[in-house]
């Protein structure tokens, strides 16, 4: 835990990325649960590699649906690793495809969000080290503004 109020020590642009699936049927275990194995690998792929380009991420799991954040250094190096045969994600999404996207049982998703630096805003009380904070270590907020307003360089919420 790191007393007081802190900010990540993050200023460079940043991609979010949500990734998750969902069981649609509990009984149809041989078409989720290749879906729930195919994640493991894919992050001991991408945190080998210092030149990825993840950051970071953290894994929400649920009953049904397991959600993920992950944090990237950019939308270019996100869809290299997703398009190249030669890595572990492209033939994890040619066999779901392939055989869980056609029967229902397990369903997927994905969202991305493309942050500009400066267009980010981070607080942290009394907390250990989680989120873009966990990527990039933390400074006091007084570092980069006492406001979200200030540390989102002037700008509201």
């Amino acid at each position: 835990m790191i007393p007081g109020r802190q900010t990540a020590a993050y200023d460079k642009d940043l991609v979010v990325f949500v990734i998750g699936f969902r069981v649609n049927k509990f009984r149809a275990f041989k078409e989720w649960l290749p879906v729930a194995r195919a994640m493991p690998p894919m992050l001991r792929e991408l945190v080998a590699d210092q030149d990825s380009g993840l950051l970071g991420f953290r894994t929400f799991p649920g009953l049904r649906t397991t959600t993920m954040i992950q944090y990237w250094e950019s939308v270019e190096k996100l869809q290299a690793f997703a398009n190249d045969p030669d890595r572990t994600h492209r033939p994890a999404w040619t066999n779901f495809f392939k055989y869980a996207y056609k029967s229902n049982n397990v369903g997927i998703y994905h969202e991305t969000f493309v942050v500009p630096a400066g267009h980010s805003e981070t607080i942290y009380g009394n907390m250990p080290l989680i989120g873009l904070g966990k990527v990039a270590g933390v400074v006091p907020v007084n570092k980069r503004g006492d406001t979200a307003a200030e540390r989102l360089g002037g700008r509201e919420l």
